[in-house]
């Protein structure tokens, strides 16, 4: 899709699923990536999204659904829609489940595959990428700088400020 949009050399930025796709394109067309940014996602996952089966299939009002979506909520506003018979997502939390199976496992080869320079932005509070697993990606792939940021798993999100300043920097330094 890239080389047919006319891009001949990309620099690629992926948060969690999106990290590890990013990990995966630059592993497998190395001629086509220039730079690497993962946000909080190891080479190793194993995630658990199975809280996502307790959400409501339809409620009768979008503040009722946003209730009952509870904390994920504010992640869903754009996912929720009127149906004819009442408010829910666009999407199948059981193929958001399965999409997370496919995701967890193993990932060290596509990650330490690719030798362009590479940024991984850790959220200092996340559950999803731990301190230890992060140092050890930067040591096993050259050219790797790790920056951890006050924030959890979506640090773009929490402070986007210091994420885009962070990028900055790395994409300056190229």
């Amino acid at each position: 899709m890239l080389q047919y949009l006319g891009l001949c050399r990309v620099t690629v930025l992926g948060h969690s699923l999106g990290g590890v796709n990013a990990c995966q394109l630059a592993a497998w067309l190395p001629g086509l990536v220039d730079a690497l940014v993962v946000e909080d996602i190891g080479a190793v996952v194993d995630g658990d999204v199975s809280f996502s089966l307790a959400w409501p299939h339809r409620a009768l009002t979008r503040a009722g659904l946003l209730e009952g979506l509870g904390t994920s909520a504010r992640y869903l506003l754009g996912a929720v829609r009127e149906y004819p018979d009442g408010w829910g997502l666009a999407f199948d939390p059981k193929d958001m489940n399965a999409s997370q199976r496919e995701l967890n496992g193993d990932h060290w080869n596509d990650w330490i595959s690719s030798d362009c320079p590479a940024l991984l932005v850790r959220g200092s509070r996340s559950a999803v990428l731990g301190a230890e697993h992060a140092r050890d990606m930067v040591t096993r792939r050259p050219r790797t700088e790790l920056v951890e940021l006050p924030a959890g798993h979506t640090v773009h999100e929490t402070v986007p400020d210091e994420f885009a300043a962070a990028v900055d920097e790395f994409l300056g330094s190229l």
